[in-house]
């Protein structure tokens, strides 16, 4: 009894060093940040990116049939699901961020007398870095499975999976090297091109290629409000009820009544997609979000204040596009590994009932263990592109010869 009595101790005292040492980890990094930083943005971002993560890691289902995967998705058979993609669609919020930072640091950059062409190596070299690896590993993963004689279709649908968010790079990538024309640019401007080109395919039977306009315009919406709120625009409360209000009455407006789809994302089977190309039912559901995002402002700075929570916040800032390219590939390494032991229910089974849905929220852990093991080992590619871009997380401190040495790292 006293043997028990004493592991009970032990664990209550492992139990209490953990914590210590989390909070004390923790206490570090809010002693780190810079006093002056805006933690709620980072909040944000940190947010819209885990948005996306879980988002696909729900809705993406491959299932295995005679020997090969293809996509499928809970929402195409059971579409009362479809509340899902409203909170996890959450890329405007992820460019409303991005232009607000973009045209924070080109003016910082400006005043420091940093040339443009240094802000703009240093900011695209921090997102394409971590692409190389991405690129890399499955370039090798494809040509390993179809010499070991995997089905060609299968490969593909891997392959096309996991390196989808590279779409979103390329389009951030050319917004922020367009950053010095969009200062000033009133986001109704991209809002009405948006308008224009739906009006057109949908309503007067233009091509289907005009759609792809979108992809530049859409996402020009939420990232020049960034460059709104860094102008100052969106400081009163009223901004962000405005945009949220009327983002969430236009959508529901063109669904209900236009024929938009309910889904913010695309459903397999549907003849016509919110995202792909963007509709203007997804921007003005994207400025809902932001409009959200806006109000949510304070109440983020003030939950920011808590150490462990800005520490879980300022790591996921740091391997943000670690954290976005690596984990499509976590949910197809689990995936098809898990082939290995048949066909496992909430991974390769029909995503068709309640069933797959609880059983797919038990694979989430294995999904992100994979993704730790991702980050650990592709983290080093994300590193600082230089001094003319990025704002700075935390300062680590690291010893040098002449004393201690301060290293910024940044988003």
């Amino acid at each position: 009894m006293t043997d028990v009595g004493g592991l009970g101790v032990l664990g209550g005292l492992g139990v209490r060093g953990v914590r210590h040492a989390v909070r004390h980890g923790a206490e570090r990094v809010g002693a780190a940040t810079p006093a002056d930083r805006d933690r709620a943005v980072d909040a944000l971002r940190a947010g819209a990116v885990l948005g996306v993560v879980l988002g696909h890691w729900l809705v993406t289902a491959l299932v295995a049939d005679s020997g090969t995967l293809r996509t499928a998705s809970p929402l195409q058979h059971m579409p009362w699901l479809t509340p899902v993609s409203w909170l996890f669609q959450t890329l405007a919020v992820f460019f409303l961020v991005g232009g607000h930072v973009a045209t924070r640091s080109l003016a910082s950059a400006r005043a420091r007398g940093v040339p443009y062409h240094r802000w703009l190596t240093a900011r695209l070299t921090r997102l394409f870095r971590p692409v190389a690896a991405v690129l890399g590993l499955w370039t090798v993963a494809a040509l390993a499975l179809l010499l070991s004689g995997a089905e060609f279709g299968t490969v593909r649908t891997l392959v096309k999976l996991a390196l989808s968010p590279l779409w979103f790079l390329v389009v951030f990538a050319a917004l922020t090297a367009a950053t010095p024309l969009l200062t000033r640019l009133n986001p109704l401007w991209p809002l009405a091109v948006v308008l224009h080109v739906d009006l057109l395919r949908f309503g007067l039977g233009g091509p289907s290629w005009l759609g792809w306009v979108n992809v530049a315009a859409g996402w020009l919406v939420p990232f020049t409000l960034g460059a709104a709120w860094t102008r100052g625009e969106l400081e009163r409360r009223r901004a962000g009820w405005v945009l949220l209000v009327g983002g969430a009455v236009a959508t529901a407006g063109l669904v209900a009544w236009a024929g938009y789809p309910a889904s913010m994302v695309g459903v397999p089977g549907e003849g016509m997609s919110n995202l792909d190309p963007p509709t203007l039912a997804v921007v003005t559901f994207g400025l809902a979000q932001c409009g959200l995002a806006l109000l949510l402002r304070e109440r983020l700075r003030q939950a920011m204040r808590r150490p462990v929570a800005w520490a879980a916040v300022a790591l996921v800032n740091l391997s943000a596009m670690t954290v976005f390219l690596w984990h499509q590939t976590a949910l197809m390494a689990t995936t098809a590994t898990g082939l290995l032991a048949g066909r496992l229910p909430g991974l390769h089974t029909r995503p068709d009932d309640l069933g797959w849905v609880g059983v797919r929220l038990l694979w989430l852990p294995v999904f992100a263990l994979v993704l730790v093991v991702c980050w650990a080992a592709f983290r080093s590619f994300e590193r600082s592109g230089g001094r003319g871009g990025g704002s700075r997380v935390v300062r680590a401190h690291r010893p040098s010869d002449r004393g201690t040495a301060v290293e910024a790292r940044h988003v």
